[in-house]
């Protein structure tokens, strides 16, 4: 749709429009280059449908005379070809974008697009993590980082999303004054800003006892437990980063990431006989109660449940 690949799948008025959206896209919406890329190819693959659903390349004009049954029949055929549903959300997504580009310069009418649904995206969880494998993930011994403190630090990450269940911006959330070294327990604010009480265990606070010792800077009470090489706050990127690395040299799938862990964490303790309602309770789903977060499950049960099942207890 620029001059350099000119769109031959629309009448003359219409290239010119798409050209126009992708610099609007990337100048003034400043977009990034793997954005407009994605955006070029939705839109390119619909005027494509478009000329053989019309029998010509489509104009301006025809764009306003679609009715929302055309556009569902694009995506049913983007669905024949065996493109899911998310990438079918996107794709609609960014033609949404461009016809509302020229609504607003008085070229098309936006109605009937916006009155088809995207496609659902079907929930899935990630594919847990083998218990030998996690073990492996947590373990500072196994690491790649040159660092003995960045290994430690990253093994104390891993070991609260594996070995407590949190999520990695928990994890990340956490402040100096909030590790726990000498509690059994950890109070976690997680989405919605709900609390939840996780049960630490030996090993975890060793893990993390040993991070705060080797850690070269000093951490004030209400600064970030984790923290990069450069003293910073820590970026789950950089968690990501590493668990990559290690996927390769310990040979493990794809399907081991910060948030596999905490599936595996929930998983493992499913299969070892831990009862559903005390991993909702563990994990801070939101399915639980809005009202009363530890419904019928005190502490003391959860921290009994949680030793009882859990691998590294």
């Amino acid at each position: 749709m620029t001059a350099e690949s000119p769109l031959l799948i629309a009448a003359p008025d219409l290239a010119a429009a798409a050209a126009d959206w992708q610099r609007h896209l990337g100048a003034e919406r400043r977009a990034s280059p793997k954005t407009l890329e994605a955006y070029d190819r939705d839109l390119r693959q619909f005027l494509s449908f478009l000329t053989l659903h019309l029998g010509e390349p489509p104009r301006i004009a025809s764009l306003s005379e679609l009715r929302p049954a055309d556009i569902r029949a694009f995506l049913a055929r983007r669905r024949g070809e065996g493109i899911e549903a998310r990438s079918l959300g996107r794709s609609l997504a960014g033609i949404r974008s461009f016809i509302r580009f020229l609504e607003r310069r008085g070229e098309a009418n936006a109605a009937p697009f916006a009155a088809v649904r995207a496609p659902k995206a079907r929930k899935s969880l990630p594919k847990p993590v083998e218990a030998g494998q996690a073990l492996r993930l947590v373990d500072a011994g196994e690491s790649l980082a040159e660092e003995p403190w960045v290994a430690a630090r990253d093994a104390a990450v891993m070991s609260l999303l594996y070995g407590a269940g949190l999520r990695i911006s928990e994890a990340l959330g956490l402040t100096r004054a909030e590790a726990p070294l000498a509690a059994d327990v950890l109070r976690v604010t997680g989405k919605g800003g709900k609390t939840r009480i996780v049960p630490i265990l030996p090993a975890i606070r060793a893990g993390l006892a040993d991070y705060l010792r080797l850690c070269p800077y000093a951490l004030p009470p209400d600064g970030p437990l984790f923290v990069g090489v450069r003293g910073g706050p820590l970026s789950p990127r950089i968690v990501q980063l590493a668990i990559e690395r290690l996927r390769g040299a310990l040979g493990l799938p794809d399907s081991a990431t910060p948030h596999a862990l905490r599936h595996s964490f929930a998983t493992h303790l499913l299969s070892a006989g831990a009862d559903l309602r005390s991993i909702q309770e563990l994990l801070g789903h939101a399915s639980l109660s809005t009202t009363q977060v530890y419904t019928g499950v005190d502490a003391t049960r959860l921290i009994e449940v949680y030793r009882r099942t859990h691998p590294r207890a």
